[in-house]
């Protein structure tokens, strides 16, 4: 039986793909088990199997083989492999500083994650018939968020917590990220120049490429909702760019 540690879930995801970029980053060795959210079939988070392990049943979720640790939650997740592994670079080991990417992270749930709710998932989960006025509350509360990092943590520092990148930054790109040009084209910042910025740093963090390729494969949707079929090709073409990656 294999000791690596198992994370489940799909690159299209994007809890999944901040996770996935740290491991990467830190050159851990993982097996990533694809596991469809929603699903009630095998490898599905509504099968009676992962739910006796992850009764939230969500993705991405975490299981240490070797103890039989099981956790789920993307930032709970990050944040217990830094302080197992020590990765202090991305989670502060002082105080002061690991409070300031905690404050966000909490932040980012109705803030910042609302990128996925009002431009990603009505493109590409047509069959949940979001209403009208959830993708518009959606819209309203990411644009307050862009507005808050642009003129305020943006405009003190590099990155979200100051000079260093953090989980704060993993968790906000993935979502801020996924709606460049060069990947969906679903938002357009030039008008935010220190969002702009950022992005630009943000794609230099090691990992970067390999965790989002499958937003490359999926390509531009801005004017038509990708085919389930395009959908499940990005994901596999991810899969397996991760699987050569980390076997």
């Amino acid at each position: 039986m294999s000791s690596l540690l198992k994370i489940y879930g799909v690159p299209m995801s994007q809890a999944c793909r901040s996770l996935i970029w740290l491991v990467l980053n830190k050159k851990m060795p993982f097996e990533l088990v694809l596991t469809m959210p929603g699903s009630k079939q095998e490898n599905g988070t509504r099968h009676p199997t992962y739910l006796e392990k992850f009764p939230n049943a969500t993705i991405p979720a975490l299981e240490d083989p070797s103890t039989g640790f099981l956790l789920s939650e993307s930032h709970a997740i990050m944040c217990y492999l830094c302080n197992k592994f020590e990765w202090f670079d991305f989670y502060p080991k002082d105080n002061e500083k690991r409070a300031k990417v905690d404050d966000f992270l909490h932040y980012h749930h109705r803030k910042v994650k609302e990128a996925s709710l009002a431009y990603f998932a009505p493109k590409v989960r047509t069959d949940l018939n979001l209403p009208e006025i959830l993708i518009g509350n959606a819209e309203k509360s990411f644009k307050d968020s862009l507005n808050a990092l642009n003129t305020n943590w943006l405009e003190k520092n590099r990155f979200i917590t100051g000079d260093q990148v953090t989980l704060a930054d993993l968790a906000a790109y993935v979502e801020i990220g996924q709606l460049r040009d060069c990947y969906t084209n679903l938002y357009d910042f030039s008008p935010l120049k220190n969002i702009e910025r950022w992005i630009e740093d943000m794609t230099n963090v090691e990992g970067h490429d390999d965790a989002h390729l499958v937003l490359k494969e999926l390509g531009d949707i801005s004017e038509n909702p990708p085919s389930m079929e395009n959908i499940a090709k990005a994901n596999i073409t991810g899969f397996k760019r991760i699987l050569e990656l980390t076997s």
